[in-house]
């Protein structure tokens, strides 16, 4: 009597070690010189963030989107460090590292895909329907400080643009409604 399972069945049995042997001869990465696939390794320094909640692994030069963060376009920003590791070291923080820093410069504001989130409950007629983007900065990673010193250049990190105070920064008063719809504004206000 033939058997109904496909792996006693010889068919069933060849195409099975073809499959095993179709996935071994698969050259995808090199292997050493016992036969064994070779792990990828990184020869590029990295470094794990939080930011929102979340960590990410970023490089210099690497765009990032991360929730939204209180910072202007262009500003730069300093992320907190969970991990530094290059072709050489690692450092592991507990939890963050010490004297450990990745300036980031926010390169523009965005808002993620939609989401649709569905309520539902059976035989209530409850049926509600809403959509949802996540409020977006993207970011460009600058550089990945570590006691005081760029592990990229080896010297002190430099802010791109001296930063200015608000109390530099003059702001014009702008007319109530009432002059506004007027056009009158007060003499005291012209001078400024």
């Amino acid at each position: 009597m033939p058997s109904t399972y496909p792996v006693e069945s010889k068919c069933g049995m060849d195409m099975a070690l073809n499959r095993i042997e179709a996935a071994s001869n698969h050259k995808s990465r090199p292997k050493d010189r016992y036969g064994a696939r070779k792990r990828r390794t990184e020869e590029a320094m990295f470094a794990v963030i939080k930011s929102g909640g979340r960590q990410y692994k970023v490089s210099v030069g690497q765009t990032l989107e991360v929730n939204r963060l209180p910072v202007e376009v262009g500003s730069q920003v300093q992320l907190d460090v969970l991990l530094i590791s290059d072709a050489n070291t690692t450092m592991i923080g507990t939890p963050l590292v010490e004297n450990a820093m990745v300036v980031a410069t926010a390169t523009r504001e965005a808002r993620g895909e939609k989401l649709i989130v569905f309520k539902y409950k059976s035989k209530k007629r409850y049926r509600h329907r809403r959509g949802h983007r996540q409020e977006l900065t993207v970011l460009t990673i600058d550089d990945i400080v570590a006691d005081g010193k760029s592990l990229i250049t080896g010297e002190p990190p430099r802010a791109r643009d001296e930063e200015v105070s608000e109390e530099e920064i003059e702001t014009p008063a702008e007319p109530t409604e009432a002059e506004a719809a007027t056009g009158e504004v007060d003499e005291s206000e012209e001078e400024i």
